[in-house]
């Protein structure tokens, strides 16, 4: 006689979406989760000093914006890159022109 297993089903995107943060942060990708490991000193230097210089070229010229440790939800994935580069055009913004909170 063959047991079958109950599978449990993954948890979707927009159930994970209403899990609080955690630091460091978790990431979901196609159903599984998964925490970032916390950085550290060298990483950290790295990310901030990344960051400033494609800040410093492209705000000016509103060419594109880099953001540390943003949430970005796409397709079937909500992931916390160390550096995310958003071309001007593409910033999602509120209704009065500020940068939005959700990407």
């Amino acid at each position: 006689m063959v047991i079958a297993k109950k599978i449990k089903p993954s948890l979707t995107l927009e159930e994970f979406l209403t899990i609080p943060e955690t630091k460091p942060a978790r990431e979901y990708i196609e159903g599984k989760v998964e925490q970032k490991p916390m950085p550290q000193g060298e990483h950290s230097t790295l990310q901030i000093r990344l960051g400033t210089a494609i800040n410093n070229i492209s705000i000016p010229k509103k060419l594109a914006y880099a953001f540390p440790e943003l949430r970005c939800t796409f397709g079937n994935r909500s992931i916390v890159p160390d550096l995310a580069v958003f071309r001007w055009e593409r910033i999602p913004k509120a209704p009065q022109g500020k940068i939005a909170n959700k990407f």
